[in-house]
């Protein structure tokens, strides 16, 4: 049973921020969006077509600056979110001479540090639209959207400057899009978007308090509980908020060795999480007990920048490193089919007694199902298609967007 070959496609610039289209659930969408110093920034709207194995692409301006994070709204596909760097002053000029420059852009995760004393980098956050006829471009040629390419909306500024530079910009997973959340620097700022999200005003704000300056990393914003927690990151530690009291509802102090880059929820069993980092691991959480993680992943090789769950299939997850690897990992075990049928919290937690039908039966093996190997630079993002529950997408800094799909016999194991 031979399995499709990976679809490959380059940007033209650099680049790390990588989503799904939420709200796209027929066509396979993703958003990409670039880094540049020099010239414009843009946003590509890669569609990708499963029957022919193309790529079609229409390409948008992001003038604002070089892009860290986007977001789609789970609501309207033509709206979105970034975050990105703004020069207060000529810094693009300043920067460009520095060799040591494109290194630790590289290497660190928010560039924020003075080139001179009159000029600084701070990062903003933005809600946008896309043109009304965007989704028409493609029809005409394929490369008119990149000659000739159209300008995004702007909609509302997430004015974070009294709370410091923004990290990223998470939507409320199962809401009307009306509500999304900013991470800058020790600040969570929850907003409320009004007038067709050309307002946004701050509702309520959690602070992360401590020694030192600490700053969020990054975040996820739970799909359960009524979408009434979240879980953020800074340094080592990864903590989960309520979000009707913006108040700690859990701390894990030193979740990893190292800084920790990435977390998502599992989509079934609401309890589970999963985190990533620099410490070259992958963990997997219950928050019900955070003394010790469920279980480890130790197969990267260099700092593991993000980890994804299936959005259908929970024991399928993603993880891309600066060791230019994506894996996919069948995490059967931890998932909400253990046995190889849908079992939940409840009757995990109440023991054999309610399982009679399973004595003896031990769940189905944990197992590294492919190592992807089509980049040659640092992978930063991964993201599970939100029309294919079998197809995701990679994004390496060198710009190289790769689409790949979960292989048939794994595929077919799970269905049948």
């Amino acid at each position: 049973m031979e399995d499709d070959a990976p679809v490959i496609y380059g940007l033209e610039f650099q680049a790390r921020a990588l989503t799904a289209q939420t709200a796209e659930t027929d066509a396979i969408r993703f958003l990409v969006g670039t880094q540049s110093l020099k010239f414009d920034n843009q946003i590509h709207i890669i569609d990708f077509d499963d029957e022919n194995n193309i790529i079609n692409k229409n390409v948008l301006l992001h003038q604002a600056g070089e892009i860290w994070h986007i977001g789609a709204s789970p609501v309207d596909k033509a709206v979105l979110t970034t975050c990105y760097n703004k020069s207060e002053s000529s810094l693009h000029h300043s920067v460009v001479s520095l060799p040591l420059y494109a290194f630790l852009a590289h290497v660190s995760f928010f560039p924020f540090f003075r080139a001179a004393s009159d000029s600084r980098v701070v990062s903003c956050a933005a809600v946008w639209r896309m043109p009304s006829d965007w989704e028409t471009g493609s029809n005409e040629s394929p490369d008119d959207s990149a000659h000739n390419p159209q300008t995004l909306e702007l909609l509302c500024h997430l004015d974070n400057s009294a709370h410091g530079n923004a990290a990223c910009v998470l939507w409320e997973p199962m809401g009307d899009g009306k509500r999304v959340i900013s991470l800058a620097d020790n600040h969570a700022l929850l907003w409320d978007l009004q007038e067709s999200s050309t307002q946004a005003t701050v509702s309520s704000i959690a602070t992360l308090e401590g020694k030192g300056q600490l700053k969020f990393t990054s975040g996820k914003w739970s799909p359960h509980h009524n979408c009434s927690q979240l879980a953020t990151a800074n340094d080592t530690a990864i903590r989960g908020w309520d979000l009707r009291t913006m108040s700690q509802i859990y701390s894990i102090e030193n979740a990893h060795g190292q800084l920790v880059r990435d977390l998502d929820f599992n989509p079934n069993r609401q309890y589970y999480l999963a985190s990533c980092g620099d410490d070259c691991k992958v963990k997997f959480w219950d928050v019900r007990n955070v003394q010790e993680p469920v279980k480890t992943l130790e197969e990267h090789s260099h700092w593991v920048w993000s980890v994804r769950y299936n959005h259908s299939h929970d024991q399928l997850v993603l993880t891309a490193s600066s060791d230019s690897r994506l894996i996919l990992s069948n995490m059967v075990s931890i998932s909400s089919e253990p046995f190889g049928h849908l079992v939940d919290d409840d009757e995990l937690s109440d023991g054999e007694d309610n399982h009679q039908e399973d004595k003896g039966k031990e769940p189905l093996a944990d197992s590294v199902v492919s190592t992807y190997e089509e980049h040659e630079d640092s992978v930063y993002a991964a993201e599970w298609s939100s029309a294919d529950p079998w197809l995701f997408a990679s994004l390496s800094y060198d710009g190289r967007l790769v689409i790949n799909r979960v292989p048939r016999a794994l595929k077919y194991h799970i269905l049948l």
